[in-house]
């Protein structure tokens, strides 16, 4: 290969039925100035360690499967570049704050019912048919939500928050940020579902806004924004219970 220069790359490597615990293990790979993060642990597995375990699919951002830490920061590895890092080594382990199934793969199930429990779906109104008739929108109230339709539950944000990592049970960066997007899209009624999540005392509220999930977002969904503007609808909701007459939400 024509100005190929090699890298050392240390994966972290773990089984847990096999292992006492997480160890490094590292591996000289040849590469070129287009070559991802992703396609050196491709190299690996193709060529020199059949049994290192990752996820990937697409290879170009859009199905957010390839996230991990590259030097403690979290990244897609697909569009992280090993140019970016020669001549010093590269360190790739896990997203952080989740359990590891085995080596790079972690276990998702937390966010997965995270994820549920915002009911990220549009809700239509008691007796109304999505199927009836169009549901047409102006161009301002599709961008209300788009920003946040961009999502792609890479979970870098959660690997970035300190929160989640010092509480798991709080809702999430990315969670939040969906459910703001059914909140904010016109054609949706589950808002009064969904309050309940925003705020239970691992919704919102839970966040401290340090903002790391929209800075290491690789579709720029701001996620700190989508939960700043959930703790002013939450303070709303709270208030509005006291005008309410007794008896009725």
């Amino acid at each position: 290969m024509s100005q190929t220069r090699t890298i050392v790359i240390e994966c972290l490597r773990f089984h847990p039925e096999t292992d006492e615990a997480p160890y490094y293990q590292s591996y000289e790979v040849p590469f070129t100035e287009e070559m991802s993060v992703l396609e050196g642990l491709q190299y690996i597995k193709d060529h020199l360690d059949g049994t290192l375990t990752f996820r990937w699919s697409c290879r170009m951002a859009i199905c957010g499967s390839c996230g991990c830490m590259v030097n403690d920061e979290p990244v897609l590895s697909c569009q992280t570049f090993l140019r970016d890092y020669h001549p010093a080594r590269i360190r790739v382990e896990p997203l952080a704050h989740f359990p590891i199934l085995r080596d790079l793969a972690i276990d998702q199930t937390d966010f997965l019912a995270k994820l549920e429990s915002v009911h990220p779906y549009l809700i239509p109104s008691t007796g109304d048919d999505p199927g009836d008739q169009p549901r047409h929108q102006t161009p301002d109230q599709v961008q209300d939500y788009l920003g946040y339709a961009q999502c792609i539950n890479c979970l870098l944000c959660y690997a970035a928050c300190p929160q989640y990592g010092l509480n798991d049970a709080f809702t999430g960066p990315a969670a939040l940020a969906l459910l703001h997007r059914y909140n904010a899209d016109s054609r949706d009624a589950g808002k009064d579902q969904r309050m309940e999540v925003i705020n239970a005392e691992e919704g919102v509220w839970g966040c401290t806004l340090v903002g790391e999930c929209s800075e290491v977002c690789p579709k720029h969904v701001d996620p700190a924004r989508a939960i700043n503007q959930n703790k002013i609808a939450s303070t709303q909701d709270y208030f509005l219970r006291f005008l309410k007459p007794r008896g009725r939400r």
